[in-house]
Parts: structure tokens; C-alpha cells; sequence
């Protein structure tokens, strides 16, 4: 059985008070031999807390683009900072009312944001990829499932082995620690995710991320990239991903 791949590096978690789950996904394999770009894609969960000495460190890397995946009742529940001139926020809500109804276990969440919410998700994807739009931060409100999702898929649509993609989502568990369960709380509150403070909810099994990529690609036809592109992605915005995000 081949081990878990070491996805931890010296530089790869951004040290912001209060942005625990703060990364890089710079650095990791992909297709053709090349690797993901250091600095061009962060992911994060709520930068409600990042105080002006981490804004300081997010504005050395000359951020193009913010994107939101939470709902509106989350960000105005936790208001982002202004970024300044050049960066773009964008909000993508990835969770639909649908979301109410689910059990609290991430499996169910994660296959109602595959099934239901592609479009959303295809938004946010498209938006990666728009000209001039790097380097770009993606983030929610743990960091850990909605972004853990999109930016898995960005991820596989460069060739980075699946491997590799489940254990940088498995990452989120490490980082987040006990304040997990606060970002959780609060999520629970915005959107009606019933018990989302509890449980499996907390955690980020590698192995979850796995199935997340095995039902995307028997969702489009057997590729991420067919999934993507039966919502609302073009050909060309995925050249524009592998071009901007490897090297």
C-alpha cells in the first residue's frame, strides 16, 4: 500500500493570527512534469479576524482576486477587510437552500454540493481563470469544505495525483485544531446546517476527497475536466488554469 504523501512545507502555511488554515498550494506535482506555482493560489477559511499585520503579509503577494464561497448571511455575519486597489472580491455562494434538508455528515454535504451546486462551483472555477486573475485566494469560512472542495478540482485539473490532492485536503484537520469547532458553529448558524458544529463535520478525511473526485468524474463523463465543462467552463479557461498555475 503506498503511504500517505507528505504535502507539508516549510513555507506552504501562511503564519496570520487568527487564519489558522491559511495556505499555499504552490509546489505540488501536476501534469507533464511540471508543478503547481508557488504564491498564485491560496486557499483560507474567514479573513474576518486577519488584522492589519496580516494584511500586510497577504499584500505581499499582490492578490488579484478574492473569492467567497460563503453565503451572504455568513459574510455579513463575519465581514471580510478591504482589500485594496487591483484586488478583486467576488462572492460565489456554493450553498443552495437544498443544504437545510441534508443530515449533518459531510459525505451528504459534499454530495449535495456535486450534484446540486455545479454551476456554483463551475462559477468559481471560471472565475480563476479569468484573464488577469492570478494570483488569487479562494476561502469560505473553515477553509476546509467548500474551499477544500474547488480547489481540489482546480488541482486535478492540472494533473496533480489524486493523492496529493485528498492529503493537502487533509491538511484543514492539522491546522484548524479546536477552532474548528467555532468556524463550524457559526457556519451552522448562517446557513441551517443542523448540528454542523458536532460530529464528522469537523474533520477532513483524506479519504473523503478521494470519493469527492470519484463522483465528479462519473459525473462528467469520466474526467474532472467533463464536469467542469457541463457547468459553465470553457475549454479555454481550463488552458488558462494550467497555464497560469504551472510551471
Amino acid at each position: 500500500m503506498s503511504q500517505t504523501p507528505d504535502v507539508t512545507a516549510a513555507d506552504r502555511r501562511i503564519p496570520v493570527r487568527s487564519c489558522a488554515n491559511l495556505r499555499d498550494v504552490g509546489g505540488y506535482p501536476a501534469a507533464g512534469g511540471t508543478t503547481t506555482r508557488w504564491r498564485t493560489l491560496l486557499r483560507s477559511g474567514s479573513l474576518h479576524y486577519v488584522g492589519e499585520a496580516g494584511m500586510d503579509k497577504l499584500a505581499s503577494y499582490q492578490l488579484r482576486t478574492v473569492i467567497d464561497l460563503r453565503t451572504p448571511e455568513e459574510a455579513e455575519h463575519a465581514p471580510s477587510p478591504a482589500f485594496g486597489p487591483g484586488v478583486v472580491t467576488r462572492q460565489v455562494s456554493l450553498i443552495g437552500e437544498g443544504v437545510r434538508d441534508l443530515e449533518p455528515r459531510l459525505d451528504a454535504v459534499y454530495r449535495y454540493l456535486i450534484d446540486q451546486r455545479g454551476d456554483a462551483i463551475g462559477s468559481a472555477v471560471r472565475l480563476l481563470a479569468e484573464p488577469g486573475g492570478m494570483p488569487a485566494l479562494v476561502h469560505c469560512s473553515a477553509g476546509k469544505d467548500r474551499t477544500g472542495i474547488v480547489i481540489g478540482l482546480v488541482l486535478a485539473v492540472l494533473g496533480v495525483p489524486d493523492e496529493v490532492i485528498a492529503a493537502d485536503y487533509g491538511l484543514s484537520a492539522e491546522y484548524l485544531g479546536a477552532g474548528a469547532a467555532a468556524v463550524l458553529g457559526e457556519v451552522q448558524a448562517s446557513t441551517g446546517l443542523h448540528g454542523a458544529g458536532t460530529g464528522n463535520l469537523l474533520e477532513s478525511p483524506s479519504g473523503l476527497l478521494l470519493e469527492v473526485l470519484a463522483w465528479v468524474r462519473s459525473a462528467g463523463g469520466g474526467t474532472v475536466d467533463g464536469y467542469l465543462l457541463g457547468h459553465g467552463v470553457t475549454s479555454g479557461d481550463l488552458a488558462s488554469l494550467r497555464a497560469g498555475l504551472t510551471e
